[in-house]
């Protein structure tokens, strides 16, 4: 009796490890298989937030809602034999992920970058627009008109915002802010000044960073040829260094402001206002624009030549002209005069 009591208990004891060994290599069969296959992500892909101080089932629990996987013993298998840092961010889950390969998605820190763009010319005005409207950055400072914070604040010694951001394509991430893109445009701009600065040619009618800066901000707004921005910047230094007025009307509609209906008139040009260089002599109180590093390098070097004018050519370019009589015969062929 005892030998086969004995027999029996080693057949049950047989039998169950083979019920556990076989249970066991189903279990990881199909682990095996989870882990290799594809998420349920549609065609067009999906986005996925990793909110900060998210991380283990909660991580799964959120691709369950958006319905690319469901939670299920196999992720926290997986989280235990492959152990990763998963990093906050936004990322996108292209077709053919699978649960292996999103975790080292997340684990990479590899996170959709978005873009955006500064353009040469804009007006701080249109650059707050267009961060006030972007829907992806955090709005961190008030920039409605008008605007509820103060550059000083933020940016040591600016009273003026007007010019002071480099216009080129920033990239970011969400969760970053308006703010943020202010700081590196700024800064960007500050690198680019002061190597136009540091290099400038001799004999400029200009005596300061801010000086040049202003300069370039009336070249921006005069050409968006490259071929033409040396050119004209040697019109504008002849005519400071002679004292003449800069006559240029750019500046003019910058001190009309909102007010400006898209037509200059000759009353705009003899009513007086702080930026008006028609009625005033020198540069302006400020930057009308942001220079692009174009422009900066423009008045930073100027073209040699006699030139004092230039007016519209009516195909996107300017004529120039060394004396006033010249010019007028200029303007008259644009007006159809001759």
């Amino acid at each position: 009796m005892a030998g086969g009591t004995v027999k029996k208990l080693l057949l049950t004891i047989f039998a169950l490890l083979l019920a556990a060994a076989v249970a066991a290599a189903l279990a990881w069969r199909s682990y095996d298989r989870f882990v290799s296959e594809p998420l349920d992500v549609p065609a067009a892909g999906a986005v996925f937030l990793v909110e900060p101080g998210l991380h283990g089932m909660a991580i799964v629990d959120g691709l369950a809602a958006l319905g690319l996987t469901r939670s299920s013993w196999q992720w926290r298998l997986l989280m235990r034999l492959e152990p990763a840092v998963l990093k906050a961010g936004e990322y996108r889950v292209m077709p053919g992920s699978t649960p292996r390969s999103l975790l080292r998605l997340l684990a990479s820190g590899q996170v959709i970058h978005y873009r955006f763009t500064i353009v040469e010319g804009w007006t701080f005005a249109q650059l707050a627009e267009r961060l006030r409207a972007d829907p992806v950055l955090v709005h961190e400072i008030d920039l409605g008109e008008p605007y509820g914070w103060d550059p000083g604040t933020h940016f040591e010694g600016m009273a003026h915002a007007e010019g002071w951001f480099l216009p080129e394509t920033y990239r970011f991430i969400r969760g970053d802010s308006d703010l943020d893109i202010l700081r590196r445009a700024h800064a960007a701009l500050r690198e680019a000044l002061d190597e136009a600065w540091s290099g400038r040619d001799t004999g400029l009618p200009v005596d300061s960073p801010y000086e040049l800066l202003i300069l370039a901000s009336i070249i921006e707004k005069e050409t968006a040829r490259e071929d033409e921005r040396g050119r004209i910047a040697g019109v504008f230094v002849r005519r400071l260094l002679k004292g003449m007025r800069l006559q240029t009307d750019p500046t003019v509609i910058y001190g009309i402001g909102d007010a400006f209906d898209g037509d200059i008139r000759r009353r705009d040009l003899r009513t007086d206002t702080p930026y008006n260089t028609y009625t005033r002599h020198g540069l302006p109180p400020t930057p009308i624009a942001m220079p692009g590093r174009a422009s900066l390098q423009a008045a930073a070097h100027p073209e040699e030549g006699e030139e004092l004018y230039f007016v519209a050519d009516g195909s996107g370019g300017h004529t120039f002209s060394r004396t006033l009589a010249e010019h007028q015969a200029a303007v008259d062929k644009l007006l159809g005069r001759n």
